[in-house]
């Protein structure tokens, strides 16, 4: 499932040709996806200006000029994906071709709808913005804008890792006396918003913490450390598109990068990286998920 970096480079990637313009159409192929779409979607969405787009956690939000906001959750394996507009080719055939060969054939047309294009939004200013899940877990919602932090799937979340309100302070006392793993504690939600699998892993093994300790057993220090490095690891996967693995795709239809850069996870028997470790990455089960890890580096 994307997280909050995939989720960051999406929405980046939108705010081009959807922040500020106006939602000429918008068609909704079916009738739900992992829930059913809100009463009249389409014509909700049609002649709606988007205003602003945001992220709250791994969810996308569109402030709408209508005094709604469109909540979309990617899920599994759903995908934004920008077609861009039509190019008007000059009359003069040497400047056509120059022109082709510049911006390519495909700028030219939309792509063919295919079989699981769910939602189509066609912008002002000619562009197409898709939302195509196979698998059909991701959703949309339309709520009012103000008190739209109070939905059901946004009201309990913890504060933003990349934010003001995630510090030093507030991560000890949310640790304090914990009794679960420092993995599971930190997967938590209602903790910290928009963390996920691929960047705990990633991030503990920089701690140089092992997965497993009890979150309540760790020292000030430690706890505070843990802080620059989530934010590091985040802010270095976003620039590197985030992470392509299974059906995760950029705005753009491109891959992110951030995987190669991977130092335990999906890592499980290859050599540790830091410098004279000479062990190899492990791999745990906690609570039904893998959590890789160094067992020299993370003790």
């Amino acid at each position: 499932m994307p997280e909050l970096p995939e989720v960051e480079t999406v929405r980046r990637g939108l705010v081009p040709v959807m922040e500020g313009r106006v939602i000429e159409r918008a068609q909704v192929n079916r009738a739900d996806l992992r829930w059913p779409f809100p009463e009249r979607m389409a014509d909700r969405l049609t002649g709606a200006r988007v205003l602003a787009l945001r992220r709250r956690s791994k969810y996308i939000l569109a402030d709408l000029s209508t005094g709604e906001t469109l909540l979309v959750h990617l899920g599994m394996s759903g995908r934004m994906l920008i077609s861009p507009p039509p190019v008007s080719l000059p009359p003069d055939a040497s400047e056509r071709d120059e022109q082709r060969e510049t911006l390519g054939e495909w700028h030219h047309h939309h792509p063919a709808p295919e079989k699981h294009d769910h939602v189509v939004f066609d912008m002002e200013g000619g562009a197409r913005v898709t939302f195509n899940d196979a698998r059909r877990f991701g959703a949309m919602d339309l709520m009012p804008t103000e008190g739209a932090e109070a939905h059901m799937l946004l009201a309990g979340l913890g504060p933003e890792p990349l934010g003001n309100g995630f510090d030093e302070s507030y991560l000890v006392e949310r640790l304090k006396g914990k009794n679960t793993p420092v993995k599971s504690a930190l997967l938590d939600q209602r903790l910290i918003a928009g963390l996920g699998n691929i960047y705990v892993c990633e991030t503990l093994y920089r701690a140089r913490i092992h997965p497993a300790t009890k979150a309540g057993a760790l020292k000030r220090a430690q706890v505070a450390g843990l802080v620059p490095i989530i934010r590091d690891v985040l802010a270095e996967a976003i620039t590197a598109g985030g992470s392509s693995l299974r059906d995760y795709r950029q705005a753009d239809g491109e891959l992110g990068y951030f995987q190669h850069s991977f130092q335990v996870y999906g890592r499980e028997g290859a050599p540790c990286l830091t410098a004279g470790c000479g062990s190899v990455i492990a791999r745990i089960v906690q609570s039904g998920r893998s959590s890789f890890y160094c067992p020299t580096c993370q003790r």
